[in-house]
């Protein structure tokens, strides 16, 4: 089968050295396809389909999963023509931890060797981009308000030097910023808030299980809105958070549906897999059992 490895060679750290270490016994196997600018996986993708490459790795962060997954579905019948493995590279990785990889590239490469196909849904996002009507496929997680507004604000020089940290400073500044209201319109049920989680995965910004009952099979996408996005719900949740990885579920409303949209007040940004993606309006769904992904045997 044939299998390629899509990967920024200009990535710095210890995970990017050891997986630069690996690169000769990679290659062996695989053929390498370097990206040299934002974007680029993305194209590099689709035209890795458009070849006959049946297996297609993403060696980077969850940013680089999302354009990887996202080329495939630029490309005709990508999803169908291609499967998607990983080798985590990333800050986070949140999709690998998901899948019980092993967050150091050298161990998850052993891993794919011996790893088996499976097919999970895919969250996919609709919306306006400079007059065109654009879609969007996500793996893992989306947002819309606060948690976007922090990843328009991080501070990529400053994520280099401290990691997460980068996004909880982030945060913190955008919780200065007046809220918009968020509205989530659900085939007649409607809900208000100011932040708006979705997971098709469990897990959101790395060890934090914000949506205990999602499933990446079940063909559900969990929606969680926060009223709102203030000092004090910080407050209400950041203890248990970070003690015990869950939310305080009384500052939240929680929804389980195949697909929705999100209306905001004023101009507001959302997220797909960590990584900025366009402002709302926006319709989201999900589609079962979408994607080929090689996982754990």
């Amino acid at each position: 089968m044939r299998a390629c490895v899509i990967f920024n060679p200009a990535a710095k750290g210890q995970k990017a050295a050891r997986f630069s270490r690996c690169l000769d016994t990679i290659a062996a196997e695989c053929v390498l396809k370097k990206t040299s600018a934002p974007g680029e996986a993305r194209k590099l993708a689709a035209k890795a389909v458009c070849e006959g490459f049946e297996t297609i790795i993403a060696a980077g962060g969850d940013g680089t999963l999302n354009e990887v997954l996202n080329g495939l579905g630029d490309a005709p019948d990508g999803f169908a023509r291609a499967r998607v493995g990983i080798l985590p590279l990333g800050t986070v990785n949140v999709f690998a931890r998901e899948l019980g990889l092993p967050t150091q590239p050298d161990d998850a490469w052993r891993v794919l060797q011996q790893a088996r196909e499976s097919l999970i849904d895919l969250g996919c996002i609709e919306h306006q981009s400079a007059g065109v009507t654009r879609r969007d496929y996500f793996v893992q997680l989306a947002g819309a308000g606060l948690d976007a507004r922090a990843i328009e604000l991080v501070n990529w020089s400053l994520k280099k030097r401290i990691g997460p940290l980068a996004y909880v400073y982030a945060g913190l500044k955008a919780l200065f910023a007046k809220p918009a209201e968020i509205t989530v319109d659900a085939g007649g049920q409607t809900i208000r808030g100011q932040l708006v989680l979705i997971g098709n995965g469990s897990l959101y910004g790395g060890p934090f299980r914000i949506f205990p009952g999602a499933d990446l099979r079940d063909g559900l996408l969990d929606v969680c809105v926060f009223r709102r996005a203030n000092w004090w719900t910080l407050l209400r949740c950041g203890p248990l958070l970070l003690l015990w990885k869950k939310l305080a579920e009384a500052a939240v409303v929680r929804l389980r549906v195949e697909s929705f949209e999100l209306l905001a007040s004023s101009p507001t940004p959302f997220e797909i897999d960590g990584e900025l993606a366009g402002r709302l309006p926006a319709r989201i769904s999900l589609k079962r059992n979408a994607l080929r992904v090689l996982v754990p045997g």
